[in-house]
């Protein structure tokens, strides 16, 4: 497997990320969560992501168990923002916050430091300058290895960036948009953003929350069990346009030998600024269809064809 370095660090992570998001809920119980990673981590996937507020902190329970005994061949990531704990600072990006949410995160995870710790989202209720300088305490006290953000707008990242410069204290380090075939704002300003400072793209919902496995084809019953079958606002997603762009990226990669999900990810591989798309999977199977797509590797000028194709 051919590691990347996370943005303009010495990391260096496997090309995909397991997100963990869904394990130890009710569509991916412990027992299924546990083979996912393991086999993922046989397979020479070396980053893992979660959060504290996943499943309720189980999440981060169940990572636990995969890191006794190769503690040191994860790099293991988190975050903190939602609330996780009672009362007005039971979430948030306060520095009282993200000390309590930090050390609870160790305990479940079994661990004394974390190589990637997150703030989940922008809190415009606590001056940037306040977290980043928590934050950095954290890295200073070697509980943290480097930092990062999730679902920050350009000027938000840039905004943190110029706090942690001003103070001289650890930056962040990656970025956590939503970025696919389908969703490609990241693109107009935030991932170019990225590329020229030198932060990683570890972008979620990498197929469109299972709209680029090829498993909804117009005039067919939607899959049972499926995210479209469960979910009303989901399911609005899948009108006549979507699916006209499902059948162009599926025809295109098709005509290659490979799969949509195949294309999926080996689009958003091409990227300069992405270092690892992190992939959601309820069964090893889908794990392993994942990893497939790393047998594919997009020229820029596919990469330029494809965003045509999808539009």
């Amino acid at each position: 497997m051919d590691y990347r370095r996370l943005g303009r660090t010495g990391l260096k992570v496997s090309p995909l990320c397991i997100g963990c998001w869904r394990m130890g809920g009710d569509q991916t119980d412990e027992q299924t969560s546990l083979a996912i990673l393991y086999s993922a981590l046989d397979a020479g996937i070396n980053f893992i992501d979660t959060a504290d507020v996943y499943t309720g902190g189980h999440s981060e329970r169940i990572v636990a168990k995969v890191l006794e005994g190769r503690r040191a061949q994860v790099v293991l990531a988190t975050k903190f923002r939602g609330r996780s704990g009672p009362g007005p600072n039971g979430e948030g990006g306060s520095r009282k916050h993200i000390f309590e949410a930090c050390e609870a995160s160790l305990r479940r995870l079994g661990t004394d430091y974390i190589d990637l710790y997150q703030i989940h989202g922008w809190d415009g209720t606590t001056p940037i300058e306040e977290t980043m300088r928590a934050l950095d305490d954290l890295v200073r006290s070697g509980k943290v290895r480097y930092i990062g953000c999730s679902n920050f707008s350009a000027l938000q990242l840039c905004r943190a960036l110029w706090a942690a410069d001003r103070s001289g204290g650890a930056r962040f380090d990656s970025v956590q948009p939503r970025y696919n075939l389908l969703d490609r704002a990241a693109e107009d300003e935030l991932l170019p953003f990225c590329l020229e400072t030198g932060i990683g793209c570890i972008n979620y919902s990498p197929q469109a929350g299972g709209l680029l496995t090829g498993k909804y084809r117009r005039g067919e019953a939607l899959p049972a069990g499926s995210r479209a079958a469960r979910e009303d606002r989901f399911r609005r997603r899948l009108d006549e346009r979507t699916h006209d762009r499902l059948e162009r990226l599926e025809a295109y990669a098709r005509e290659r030998g490979h799969t949509l999900a195949h294309l999926a990810l080996a689009y958003l591989l091409a990227q300069p600024f992405v270092s690892a798309p992190i992939i959601g999977a309820t069964s090893v199977a889908q794990l392993q269809e994942s990893l497939a797509a790393l047998e594919w590797k997009l020229s820029a000028q596919e990469a330029a064809e494809v965003r045509q194709v999808a539009g």
